[in-house]
């Protein structure tokens, strides 16, 4: 077993290294937020992972904060709505050739954690991307959690949504490590999970909506999960 899910982690890296070569070719022939959106449907159509749906997607939705355990995430979402999103990552990120070019173009903002005028930068950012009708979509652990076990929220999510009184949805994502792991080099197709929390104001009076909110999706995904026990 362990050798046929080595040998699908190659298969299914190489379709996702060619799904971002489609990517960047796509967005100089048809608009943004086609050209990924079709790259990602390629992926999961040719790696055969599927999803459910739980919950009920709020269109008018400003952020979206969603729990980060694999590289198959984003791909999870762009195949899960079709609304513009516009992703917040470390600027490292922006720095890997190719990858990175596969996030300046369509407009993603980086993160710069330890330059003071980051801060300044993002919030800038991120009412541009508002003003373009798209939804901020972040990882607000900040990094892929190996364990189950949901990370501390970094607070640029609620600066963010604080500052523009944003309309948030949580989202949930199941086990996506338990599909693929670029770590052990697994991979293994299934149904992924994806449960739309209700979405909510951001009220800045509240100074632990955000640490509160980690607790109600921990709580979703332990649930979720042991249905699937």
């Amino acid at each position: 077993m362990k050798i046929f899910a080595h040998i699908n982690w190659f298969i299914a890296t190489t379709i996702i290294f060619i799904g971002l070569t489609f990517s960047i070719v796509f967005y100089f022939i048809i608009p943004r937020p086609y050209a990924r959106k079709t790259s990602a449907w390629f992926i999961r159509l040719t790696i055969f992972f599927r999803t459910t749906i739980k919950g009920n997607p709020d269109n008018n939705a400003q952020m979206f904060l969603i729990n980060h355990q694999s590289d198959l995430d984003i791909g999870v979402m762009e195949t899960s709505t079709h609304l513009d999103l516009a992703w917040v990552a470390k600027k490292a990120l922006f720095d890997v050739p190719f990858f990175g070019l596969a996030m300046s173009l369509p407009e993603d903002i980086e993160v710069e954690r330890e330059s003071k005028t980051s801060l300044v930068k993002l919030l800038h950012a991120a009412k541009d991307r508002l003003g373009k009708k798209r939804v901020i979509t972040m990882f607000p652990e900040g990094t892929r959690s190996k364990t189950g076990r949901m990370l501390p929220f970094k607070s640029g999510a609620k600066v963010i949504a604080d500052k523009y009184e944003l309309r948030v949805q949580p989202i949930v994502l199941v086990d996506t490590i338990g599909c693929y792991d670029i770590k052990r080099f697994y991979y293994m197709p299934k149904n992924i999970t994806v449960v739309y929390m209700d979405s909510f104001i951001a009220d800045k009076r509240d100074k632990k909506w955000l640490s509160n909110l980690r607790i109600k999706m921990q709580k979703v995904y332990d649930d979720e999960l042991a249905k699937n026990i």
